[in-house]
């Protein structure tokens, strides 16, 4: 018997509450670097525990940092998110993860590139 399709949950309007920030367009795939060495995924293994870049999708209304804007990208302590929440919007599917405000190293106002390398053997 075959699973039927996921579908992603349809959002209009999405509130966060108190104090939290939601991100989307983490990064868990191959990357590239500025040479063109292709690195693969080491998503779940130890060379892939490093920060990562997100883009602020939304943000509570008690949250005090006014350096954190919709729109903005932040860099996140490893492992400081929650698992993902696929949601569709009108701009399309993304993933929804909810980060702690305690972990974001840097605010940075235009996407940057993943370029953290690691020494780790597989």
């Amino acid at each position: 018997m075959s699973r039927p399709a996921y579908s992603p949950s349809q959002i209009r309007n999405f509130k966060a509450l108190g104090k939290t920030i939601v991100v989307t367009d983490m990064k868990f795939d191959d990357r590239i670097t500025a040479n063109g060495i292709i690195l693969m995924n080491d998503d779940k293994k130890s060379a892939g525990i490093r920060p990562r870049w997100a883009k602020i999708y939304a943000i509570g209304p008690d949250q005090l940092d006014t350096d954190l804007q919709v729109g903005k990208y932040i860099l996140i302590s490893h492992g400081r998110w929650t698992r993902g929440i696929t949601v569709e919007d009108e701009t399309g599917k993304k993933t929804l993860r909810k980060v702690d405000e305690n972990d974001i190293l840097i605010i940075s106002d235009i996407p940057m590139d993943d370029e953290t390398m690691s020494t780790q053997v597989y």
